[in-house]
């Protein structure tokens, strides 16, 4: 059967790794973006700083082990004494991360959807649900998110091959709770370029009458209207524009710090699609 019509294996076992295997495309400081966000989020410094026992899971870390093992560096300004494991369906990918692994502080197993059977605190699901129908994403949420521990969260989003353009949800056991998108501004000619890394959620919805569309939309009006910063360079101007950005109303969550990284932060019910 042609793979890319095969349905994923949601209905398998607890002990069968759920899902397939992804394109596997891995370049060295690919994540740093969400990496970089997620080391100073308070909400994820929260999680982790009151777990008795941390676990982090990077799922579907491709073809190269280097993004887990740069995320764990990242992390541990958060918890010195976190573990991370790397989880992937195939077998040769496992390979190349036991050759990198220092366990129980970095490790590398077999697993998909269904976690290896582990209760991590955080999970990073990183360019592995684009694949997948928007059903089918949405249950890989729901079987991911039971499988957290209590509190736990799971970062899932798409960037492009070197990270200059990322977009991420953060959910708990209830659900979506944040959206972000993050990018090089210097990369952009308009923000709703980002529509492009939209994870599978909301990549169908950037059509009129979504508010993702209406987001984007309106983010490129206070680009344009940021223009008269453009002498102080690209992060000075999309930083204008965040600051626009919010003053009509939108529910941003971050500051000029992180505004200035290229990033911004909003609710979810800021960009959920319109029939939820």
């Amino acid at each position: 059967m042609n793979q890319a019509r095969r349905k994923p294996r949601f209905a398998a076992g607890r002990a069968r790794a759920l899902g397939l295997p992804t394109r596997g495309t891995t370049n060295p400081n690919r994540l740093r973006r969400v990496d970089r966000w997620m080391a100073a989020n308070p909400r994820v410094g929260e999680v982790l700083r009151a777990a008795a026992d941390p676990l982090v899971i990077d799922l579907g870390y491709g073809s190269s082990p280097v993004t887990t093992v740069e995320m764990a560096q990242r992390l541990r300004v958060v918890r010195a004494d976190l573990r991370v494991l790397g989880l992937e369906i195939d077998a040769e990918r496992v390979a190349a991360g036991a050759a990198v692994a220092d366990p129980p502080l970095l490790d590398f197993r077999r697993g998909g959807f269904e976690l290896a059977g582990r209760r991590p605190d955080l999970v990073r699901a990183f360019n592995v649900l684009r694949q997948y129908s928007e059903s089918d994403a949405e249950q890989a949420w729901r079987t991911i998110l039971d499988g957290l521990a209590p509190g736990g969260l799971l970062v899932e989003g798409t960037c492009d091959e070197i990270g200059r353009r990322c977009c991420w949800v953060t959910l708990d056991a209830s659900g979506p709770l944040t959206m972000t998108f993050a990018c090089k501004p210097s990369d952009l000619e308009v923000p709703s370029e980002l529509a492009e890394r939209l994870p599978k959620s909301l990549i169908h919805r950037n059509v009129p009458g979504e508010r993702v569309h209406e987001l984007l939309s309106d983010l490129d009006s206070c680009w344009a209207n940021a223009a008269p910063f453009v002498p102080f360079g690209p992060r000075a101007r999309w930083a204008e524009a965040i600051r626009l950005f919010a003053e009509r109303g939108w529910p941003v969550r971050d500051n000029h710090r992180r505004w200035r990284l290229g990033e911004v932060t909003v609710d979810w019910a800021a960009v959920a699609p319109a029939d939820l």
